[in-house]
C-alpha cells in the first residue's frame, strides 16, 4: 500500500509541476539545448545572405568611439551600410533579376550621407518587390501623424498575448516609403523569448506581420488579404500550407536553420559580377528565383541570426512541434510504475538505473528532433525521475528473509 502511495505521489508532483509556469519557462532551456544541437533536415532554401558593412569597400572604416554604439545603430545602418554601398548592392543583383530584395538595417541616415541617398533611390525604383526595415515603438512622437497600416482581415482567436505596439519609432524616408513595402523587425527582450521568434504583431488594433512573415509572403506572392490566421494554432496560405504559431505570434525557429541560406559579403557579390562567365551559365542566376536579404552583421541591437532563420524555416515548410500530451501521460505513467521496484532494489542499482533512464530520455528527445522535428518536455519528467530517485535512496529497505532466519538460528552467546 505504502509503494502505491509513493507512485500516487510522484504523479500527482509532476502533474503539479507541468501546470506551473516557471517550469514551463525552464523547459524552454531544454527546447533551445534540442534546437543548439540539432540541424534542420532540409539541406538547402532558396535564400540568399549578402552581409553589407562588415568590411569597407571604400579605405579603411573610421574608427568608431567607445561606447557610442547607440550614435552608431540607434536609428539605422549608420556607418555599417552607406547609401552608395546599398546601391551598389542593388546594382550587382538587379542584372540577375531578383522578384524579392528585403534589406534589414533600418535606413536612417544621417546628415552626412544624405547626399548618397538619390544615388540608392535611383536603383532601388528598378526592384520589382523591395522590403525595407521599420521599427514599431509603445511611446510613439506626439507631434508626428500616427500612420494606418493595413492588417490581416482574417484573424480569429484572442490577441491579448500578441506583442501591442501604437507608433512608428523609425522608417524610412517618405521617397523610399512609396516604392517598398514596410517589414517591422522588433526584437526586444520582451518579444523575442528563447527560440521563438515573434511573426505577428498588434499594431493599433490590427494584426501586422512582422519582417520576416513580410518577406516570405512577398516571396511566395500572396497578399496579406489571402492569410487565414488562426491565433494559437496556424497561419493558412491559400495553398493550404500551414505555419504553426503560438498565442503571442510566435514560430519555434531553429537557429541553425540560417546555414540553410546561401551567404556572403558584398565584396564576394561584386567580384563574382566582374567575373560573370560569357556563355556560361553563373552561379548567380538562381538569384531570379530566390528572396535576396542584405543585413548588417555588426548591428548589435539584431539578433544575429534570428531573422535569416526565421525566413529559412518558413521557407523550408518544416516547423518543429511539441509532442503529444499522450506521450507525456505514458512517460509519467511508466516513471510512478518503476516506484514499486525502486524501494526494493539496492540503491546503487536505483542510481545507475536514473542514469540510464536520463540518458536514454536524452537520446530520444534527439532523435525525435532531428528526425521528425518534434520536441519533448524535459522538465516534467526529469524532476518525476529525480523524486522518485531521491524517495528511493531513504526508502527503508526491509531485510532479506535468509538474513533474518540466519540471525533468528544463531546461538546465545556464552
Amino acid at each position: 500500500m505504502q509503494r502505491v502511495l509513493l507512485a500516487v505521489v510522484v504523479l500527482l508532483v509532476a502533474i503539479l509541476l507541468g501546470r506551473d509556469a516557471h517550469v514551463e519557462k525552464a523547459d524552454q532551456f531544454f527546447l533551445q539545448w534540442l534546437l543548439k544541437n540539432t540541424r534542420p533536415p532540409t539541406e538547402h532554401v532558396p535564400l540568399t545572405v549578402i552581409e553589407i558593412g562588415q568590411e569597407s569597400l571604400f579605405g579603411a572604416a573610421p574608427e568608431k568611439p567607445a561606447g557610442n554604439s547607440n550614435e552608431d545603430f540607434g536609428g539605422g545602418t549608420g556607418s555599417t551600410a552607406s547609401p552608395l554601398e546599398l546601391a551598389l548592392f542593388l546594382q550587382s543583383i538587379l542584372d540577375y533579376k531578383p522578384m524579392v530584395v528585403a534589406i534589414e538595417p533600418l535606413l536612417n541616415w544621417r546628415g552626412r550621407d544624405k547626399d548618397q541617398e538619390q544615388v540608392f533611390l535611383d536603383q532601388a525604383m528598378r526592384v520589382p518587390k523591395l522590403l525595407l526595415a521599420a521599427e514599431l515603438t509603445m511611446t510613439p512622437d506626439p507631434d508626428l501623424p500616427v500612420p494606418d497600416i493595413p492588417g490581416f482581415p482574417h484573424v480569429r482567436g484572442r490577441r491579448g498575448d500578441l506583442p501591442s505596439f501604437n507608433g512608428i519609432a523609425q522608417q524610412p524616408s517618405e521617397e523610399l516609403r512609396v516604392i517598398s513595402t514596410p517589414g517591422y523587425v522588433n526584437f526586444a527582450d520582451e518579444v523575442l523569448e528563447g527560440a521563438h521568434a515573434p511573426l505577428l504583431f498588434q499594431y493599433r488594433g490590427e494584426v501586422i506581420p512582422s519582417f520576416a512573415l513580410q518577406a516570405f509572403l512577398a516571396w511566395v506572392r500572396v497578399p496579406v488579404s489571402d492569410v487565414k490566421i488562426e491565433l494559437g494554432s496556424f497561419i493558412e496560405l491559400p495553398n493550404g500550407r500551414r505555419i504553426p504559431i503560438r498565442t503571442d505570434g510566435s514560430l519555434i525557429v531553429n537557429p541553425n536553420a540560417s546555414t540553410l541560406a546561401r551567404q556572403m559579403r558584398l565584396n564576394e557579390l561584386l567580384l563574382l559580377t566582374q567575373q560573370k562567365p560569357i556563355g556560361k551559365r553563373s552561379s548567380l542566376q538562381s538569384l531570379h528565383d530566390e528572396l535576396i536579404l542584405a543585413r548588417s552583421p555588426l548591428n548589435p541591437r539584431m539578433p544575429r541570426e534570428t531573422i535569416v532563420a526565421t525566413i529559412a524555416t518558413l521557407q523550408s515548410n518544416h516547423f518543429v512541434r511539441r509532442v503529444s500530451v499522450i506521450f507525456d501521460c505514458i512517460v509519467l505513467l511508466l516513471i510512478a510504475l518503476l516506484a514499486w521496484p525502486a524501494t526494493r532494489v539496492a540503491r546503487v542499482d536505483l542510481i545507475l538505473a536514473a542514469i540510464a533512464f536520463t540518458a536514454a530520455y536524452c537520446l530520444v528527445a534527439f532523435a525525435l528532433m532531428s528526425r521528425f522535428e518534434i520536441w519533448v518536455p524535459g522538465v516534467v519528467p526529469l524532476s518525476a525521475a529525480a523524486l522518485l530517485l531521491l524517495i528511493g535512496l531513504f526508502w527503508p529497505r526491509a531485510k532479506h528473509p535468509a538474513e533474518v532466519g540466519e540471525l533468528a538460528a544463531s546461538p546465545p552467546a556464552p
